[in-house]
C-alpha cells in the first residue's frame, strides 16, 4: 500500500506479498477496510514512536533543527519518494473513508501535540517570548512539514522539504526574546 497506494492494492496482492492463503487472510481481515485500519494503526505507531522520541526532548531552536535534520535525512534515504506515511494515507483516504479519516486525524493531532508541547516548554523556559502561541506555531510547522513531504515526493529531492521546514523554524525563531 505504501508503494502502490490503498486503492491499487488488492487483497490478492497482500496475500502474495505475505505468502498467506485466502482463508488465513480472511480469518484476520474480513474485508479490505479492516486491513486498511490496521495499516493506518501500524504506520501511525511507527511514525509517532519515532516522533515522540525526538519531540519529547524538544526544548530549543537547536532541538527543532535536529528534528528537522532527522526528518529530512529519513526522507533523503528514499530520495523523497512516497512522502509521509500518514500524509499519503490521509490524502488517499480522507475524502472516501470516514473511519480512516477520523483515525488519521487523531494521529495527526497526537503528532501536532508533541510539537506543541515542545514549543510550550520553550516558551515556559523563556526561550520563546510569552506572546508565542505554541498551538499556532505547531500548526504552521506541521503544515510546512506535510507540504515539504509532498514537494519532496513530487521532485524526488528533499531540498523543498528542508526549505519549507527552515522557513517555519525561522518564523518560530522570530519569537525568541
Amino acid at each position: 500500500m505504501t508503494v502502490k497506494g490503498v486503492a491499487a492494492t488488492t487483497l490478492d496482492d497482500v496475500r502474495a506479498a505475505s505468502s498467506t492463503s485466502k482463508s488465513q487472510l480472511y480469518h484476520h481481515y474480513p474485508d479490505k477496510d479492516a486491513l486498511v485500519q490496521d495499516v493506518i494503526e501500524y504506520q501511525a505507531e511507527e511514525v509517532l514512536t519515532t516522533q515522540a522520541e525526538q519531540l519529547r526532548r524538544l526544548n530549543s531552536i537547536r532541538g527543532l533543527e535536529r528534528w528537522r535534520d532527522a526528518i529530512v535525512q529519513r526522507s533523503a534515504l528514499r530520495n523523497g519518494a512516497y512522502g509521509c506515511r500518514l500524509g499519503s494515507l490521509a490524502s488517499e483516504l480522507s475524502d472516501q473513508n470516514e473511519r480512516a479519516r477520523s483515525a488519521l486525524a487523531g494521529h495527526f493531532e497526537t503528532w501536532q501535540g508533541l510539537i506543541t508541547d515542545g514549543l510550550r516548554r520553550m516558551r515556559d523556559s523563556g526561550k520563546l517570548r510569552p506572546d508565542a502561541d505554541p498551538e499556532r506555531l505547531a500548526i504552521g510547522l506541521m503544515g510546512a512539514l506535510q507540504g515539504g513531504y509532498l514537494l519532496a515526493q513530487t521532485e524526488h529531492d528533499v531540498k523543498p522539504m528542508r526549505i519549507a521546514l527552515d522557513m517555519a523554524i525561522d518564523h518560530i525563531r522570530g519569537f525568541q526574546p
